[in-house]
């Protein structure tokens, strides 16, 4: 009976990739029914029964499901020869389980329609639409980085623990739920890695966790960078797979907070992306705009690049590469790279509306 349940559960998967794939091509379908209906109800009840814990579930989940993983394929190791049949109905049943729970609880959300439609915004941009809007940028986080250093030339040191920021990010969300009703945020559900360690080496800042819905942020990156990458993996939590729209929804949570340190943050990790998008257009130009940029700023920049400098390793780039392939593979086409496209919803949307 157990073999034949596998079996059954083995020949779903086939049926179920091409579910998803027919998904892929009715997005609107997906947003009104499963990123704005079913989903919405699964997240909440996933965040009110974990969020209370002081620990990731999630991350106990995947250390000792890695565990049960390598006990499983040693001891069945010889199976590869003497039943391999059965070996690969384990497997792949194991597999067309996994795949169900994971677009089930968050991943169909990669299918929804796009950010720029639901705003009403353009997809692309000119140079000229980048530069305005990126001295728009570098006007805001000097007045501000002047407000909180009262020195140009000072980085800012956010003066909050991480459980602090954890408990003002919602204030953000709060705010931006009065521009945009669908993201308000309750229950709450952001947690440090338990995993933050490896994590700093892959080269992550952090993750959702789609089986669990818990925001994973990994508590070894500079405390600057942290108000951003828990507003980011927020955005995730609530539905918004694709990198560039969660980056977007990240800086307008940030830069929404009553809080003048996290809106720094916000205000210049916005300003960074439009920096990197000018500097592959055109160099020259590049160093022509960051000159304006406070000396303080640059120094939060340096910062963050050599913290990752600092852990660099042989293996991050195939972790990259993994990750890449993922996003390619959940209809995200340019992978990380995809990462660079919060520009066009930056420039679009900060054209026509203040900071």
């Amino acid at each position: 009976m157990l073999k034949h349940k596998k079996l059954v559960l083995a020949l779903c998967f086939i049926p179920q990739v091409l579910l998803v794939k027919l998904l892929s091509y009715y997005p609107e379908f997906v947003e009104q029914y499963y990123s704005e209906g079913l989903y919405q109800t699964l997240s909440k009840i996933f965040r009110f029964v974990l969020g209370w814990l002081p620990f990731s579930f999630g991350d106990l989940v995947y250390g000792l499901g890695g565990g049960y993983i390598i006990w499983w394929c040693f001891k069945n190791i010889k199976r590869l020869k003497t039943d391999f049949k059965n070996w690969l109905i384990d497997v792949v049943a194991a597999v067309s389980l996994i795949y169900f729970a994971f677009h089930l609880f968050w991943g169909i959300n990669y299918y929804r329609l796009p950010l720029h439609k639901n705003l009403d915004l353009e997809a692309d941009y000119t140079t000229e639409q980048l530069l305005r809007v990126t001295e728009k940028l570098i006007v805001a986080s000097n007045a501000l980085h002047l407000n909180i250093t009262q020195n140009d030339t000072v980085k800012v040191d956010v003066p909050y623990n991480k459980a602090t920021v954890f408990k003002m990010i919602p204030n953000g969300y709060d705010n931006l739920k009065r521009i945009f009703p669908n993201l308000e945020y309750h229950q709450e559900s952001a947690k440090q890695s338990l995993f933050s360690y490896p994590l700093t080496y892959m080269g992550f800042s952090g993750y959702l966790n789609p089986l669990t819905n818990e925001a994973h942020i990994n508590g070894r990156i500079p405390m600057y960078k942290f108000p951003t990458t828990t507003s980011h993996e927020i955005a995730h939590q609530l539905g918004y797979a694709a990198e560039n729209e969660a980056n977007f929804i990240g800086f307008m949570a940030a830069t929404n907070n009553n809080d003048a340190y996290i809106k720094y943050c916000g205000l210049t990790f916005g300003l960074r992306f439009c920096l990197g998008e000018i500097y592959r257009r055109d160099v020259c130009l590049f160093d022509d705009v960051i000159a304006d940029v406070n000396i303080g700023i640059r120094k939060n920049y340096e910062e963050s690049r050599l913290f990752w400098e600092a852990h660099q390793n042989p293996l991050e780039p195939f972790f990259k590469l993994f990750y890449s392939n993922f996003l390619k593979a959940n209809n995200q086409s340019k992978g990380m790279e995809s990462y660079s496209y919060v520009v066009a919803l930056l420039v679009n949307y900060l054209e026509n509306h203040d900071l």
